[in-house]
């Protein structure tokens, strides 16, 4: 190879795969994520002691004791990567008069329940799991 020693060539390959190396850790990484239509919560009752699972589509809103819970965006991510589950919601509590106070606006995380949960006197909700499919049919204005 044109009097090149052995030596030689190793080290311009080991220079060449060092760049290529280089080049691929300066891009960032992006994280898959997957957007699902449904989030599965769990809510506890902490009068009654009830607890329940319960599945939510997207821009619903469902009622559990007063509260009234509406997922904006419920992401998870590929099997391969690391999990990370994470849900965008709204909850208001309703009234005895009927009328709603938004009580919180935000992230919910499954892996970390206890970041960003609800703190309600009587009711507890965190996000269990984000699905693509439920039993439970879908609203009917879908």
């Amino acid at each position: 190879m044109l009097g090149l020693t052995f030596k030689t060539i190793c080290r311009r390959a080991e220079l060449a795969l060092a760049v290529l190396m280089m080049s691929f850790a300066a891009q960032p990484a992006l994280a898959v994520t997957i957007a699902n239509p449904i989030a599965n919560f769990s809510g506890l009752d902490k009068i009654t002691g009830r607890l329940v699972q319960f599945d939510v589509y997207m821009d619903e809103t469902v009622q559990f004791g007063a509260l009234q819970i509406t997922p904006r965006a419920c992401y998870t991510r590929p099997p391969t990567e690391s999990q990370r589950t994470s849900v965008f919601i709204e909850v208001d509590q309703v009234s005895l008069r009927g009328s709603t106070t938004r009580i919180f606006t935000g992230w919910m995380f499954a892996e970390s329940p206890a970041l960003n949960a609800i703190d309600h006197a009587v009711y507890d909700i965190w996000l269990v799991a984000c699905k693509q499919t439920s039993d439970i049919p879908p609203p009917s204005d879908r």
